[in-house]
């Protein structure tokens, strides 16, 4: 794999601006690269190359006529987009056939302020239908594949995101996540992923949107190859705009400043009722004594709640308000869920069968989760057991699934195994995912990294650390 292929933005950023390299060549080899693999795995599903190597000879001619002082972060480095967000001249169909001739003319706030930063757009990536499924496929694109094994999932819904980042093709990229769709595409392609704290970055610009409270369980944030980018780029998308009412002010910190030693490490192994293999079990302890191993206090702890996972998680979002996700299906219209079921079965659906599912599970919600007040109490409980006990100088490292990355469709029999993920939306904690080197059968491990509501810095220091501990991202063979 060409070298350029492997450093971090920061550390390409770094080279366009010294000249040793210039934008153009750092561009044209990752294109080179998605050209290569994306045959296979179906990661961007559209692209605007001309256009990239274009913005790129316009920053290597900046660079030559005012020098390198007061030019932006990412300045000429290239990155990628999930499709759900606006980006100027490209499709925003959020995977939905009723939308497949969208193309937005405006750009999303966090494109705004990742172009700002001198970051250069590749093209835009796969999702699941609706951003809603562990599975990046839908009727618009088809279905992504894994850069380490195509036989299996990418993870959803920035499935395309992590694919592209974890096979080489884009330093880093854009994601969304309101149960876990950064943190899975993260974990199951090997790469790093950033989950803000609820109302840090504005989700202006997206298909779909939440509404209500809503607003702060879905997050906007980078997903990137090698740690030493996630607090750039936390630093460049955080902070409100002019739209986004769930968006408010919050102090950063700085991870800098977080001293390993002395911090407060919670582990929990699994939520107690499904669960999780060995592999991912002795890596949450791998890290746990890595950190110990520095001076972190590490104990083990057991939240009941968490078992209950998906009936707080999905009880949460439906009393936030907004439209059913029955009627996002129909772009305005309820679909009948259970007609569209038969088609479905039948082959003759324009919808994927997790997203009618899903559909379908929420005309049933009221039968199925039965006392909602019970579990808004119980959510609301957890949340203050954990912030209490991982408290301002802490984290908690939890697995992200149980399992490495399941072959294509085998999510559809446990449905309910990224209540993993899902449950830290709910939470508004802010988590990061890190890669943690390969299982015996070559897939990506990994684990969550999780603090209070406001710490990004705290689990971004964390993340910095376990690279060195673990090893971070590693490339997947260069055949795919």
């Amino acid at each position: 794999m060409n070298s350029l292929l492997t450093l971090s933005a920061t550390r390409l950023a770094e080279m366009i601006k010294s000249g040793e390299v210039t934008s153009r060549e750092v561009v044209g080899a990752h294109i080179a690269r998605i050209e290569e693999v994306n045959p296979t795995l179906n990661a961007m599903v559209r692209t605007r190359f001309d256009e990239a190597r274009t913005e790129a000879d316009a920053a290597d001619r900046i660079l030559r006529q005012n020098g390198r002082d007061g030019l932006p972060t990412f300045h000429g480095v290239p990155c990628s987009i999930k499709e759900c967000f606006a980006l100027t001249g490209m499709p925003n169909t959020g995977g939905l056939v009723a939308r497949k001739d969208v193309v937005s003319n405006e750009d999303a706030t966090a494109v705004k302020r990742l172009r700002k930063a001198g970051a250069i757009p590749l093209g835009v990536t796969n999702l699941s239908e609706l951003c809603m499924w562990m599975e990046s496929d839908n009727r618009v694109y088809g279905r992504t594949n894994n850069p380490y094994d195509p036989t299996r999932i990418v993870g959803g819904s920035s499935g395309g995101e992590g694919a592209i980042i974890g096979s080489g093709g884009t330093p880093f990229g854009l994601g969304s996540d309101i149960g876990g769709s950064i943190r899975m595409p993260a974990f199951f392609n090997g790469v790093f992923g950033h989950k803000p704290s609820g109302g840090l970055v504005p989700n202006t610009g997206q298909f779909p949107i939440s509404h209500g409270k809503a607003r702060r369980y879905l997050t906007t944030g980078p997903l990137c190859r090698r740690a030493e980018d996630l607090w750039p780029l936390v630093k460049t998308l955080a902070g409100p705009d002019e739209i986004e009412e769930q968006c408010t002010p919050l102090p950063l910190g700085d991870p800098a400043s977080v001293r390993i030693e002395g911090l407060n490490v919670l582990v929990v192994e699994d939520n107690g009722r499904r669960p999780v293999s060995g592999e991912l079990k002795a890596t949450l302890h791998r890290a746990a004594r890595a950190l110990a191993e520095r001076g972190a206090k590490v104990k083990e702890a057991v939240y009941p709640a968490l078992g209950h996972a998906f009936d707080i998680w999905s009880t949460m979002l439906t009393k936030a308000g907004g439209p059913s996700f029955g009627t996002l299906l129909g772009n305005g219209r309820q679909v009948n869920t259970y007609w569209e079921v038969a088609r479905c079965l039948a082959g003759r659906s324009e919808h994927t069968l997790p997203a009618v599912g899903l559909a379908l599970l929420e005309h049933l919600a009221p039968l199925v989760l039965g006392d909602t007040e019970r579990w808004v109490r119980m959510g609301e409980e957890l949340k203050h057991d954990l912030t209490r006990d991982i408290g301002p100088d802490g984290v908690m490292l939890y697995p992200p699934y149980p399992s490495t990355a399941p072959r294509h469709h085998r999510p559809l029999l446990t449905p309910l195994q990224g209540v993993y993920t899902s449950i830290m939306n709910i939470m508004e904690f802010p988590v990061t995912q890190v890669p943690a080197g390969l299982s015996n059968d070559g897939l990506p491990l990994g684990l969550q990294v999780v603090s209070m509501h406001g710490n990004d810095h705290v689990t971004v220091a964390v993340a910095m650390e376990l690279e060195k501990a673990l090893g971070g991202w590693t490339p997947p063979p260069l055949a795919i």
